[in-house]
Parts: structure tokens; sequence; C-alpha cells
């Protein structure tokens, strides 16, 4: 599991830095301020979380609590798909995907609070 999770990182690591060029180049003169801030706060949460799948990745290969820790990686895994995609499909194309930010953010806070417990566990 640790390769999935530092791929994945990767993954959403490499699509922060090409949504952050496109936000940056091609979104000004299409989207107003408010809907431009709302990529731009998508991005950073996709950034973050990237690096928090690949350090998961590294991680779960030392702890003891290695349960934990994949949870851990599955929580933000799942997290960025439901809270950046739900964030990009209202800001980009304005389409409302109920509650699925509101969970996306919750398993990206239950990602840390398992990655912690892991630590303490293990």
């Amino acid at each position: 599991m640790a390769r999935l999770w530092i791929a994945l990182g990767a993954l959403a690591g490499l699509l922060a830095v090409a949504f952050s060029a496109v936000a940056a180049h091609a979104l000004p003169a299409r989207l107003d301020p408010a809907r431009l801030r709302m990529v731009e706060s998508a991005i950073q949460m996709q950034g973050w979380h990237a690096l928090a799948l690949v350090l998961t990745g590294l991680w779960v290969e030392r702890t003891g609590a290695a349960r934990l820790a994949n949870l851990a990686g599955l929580a933000f895994s799942l997290g960025l798909v439901l809270f950046c995609g739900a964030v990009y499909a209202l800001a980009l194309a304005g389409i409302r995907l109920g509650p699925t930010a509101p969970t996306g953010g919750i398993l990206l806070m239950l990602g840390w609070l398992l990655l912690g417990a892991s630590a303490l566990a293990g």
C-alpha cells in the first residue's frame, strides 16, 4: 500500500501544479473573483494533501500501526477526490454535488486523525 499512497500523492501533486498554472493563466479572464478563489482554495488543499499522501506512504513502511496509516491514506485519497472535485465542479461548471465537499473535508480531517493515531500507536 505504501507505493500506492506515494503514487497517488505524486499524481495529486502533479495535477495541483498543472491546475495552478491553468488558474493563473487561463481562468482569471473566465471566472469571477469568487469562483477563482474557490479554485485556488481547492488547489491549495490538493497540494497539501498530495504531500500528506506521500508522507503517509513513507510512514506506512516505518510504523507498527500500518493499518491506521493505510486507513489515513485511504481517507486522504477519498477526501481529495470528494472535496476538491466538488469545489472544482462548482467553481468551473456551476455543478452542485450536494454534501460531497463537506464529506470530503471530513475525510481529510479523519486522515489527519488516523495519521496521528498511527504515530501514537506504533
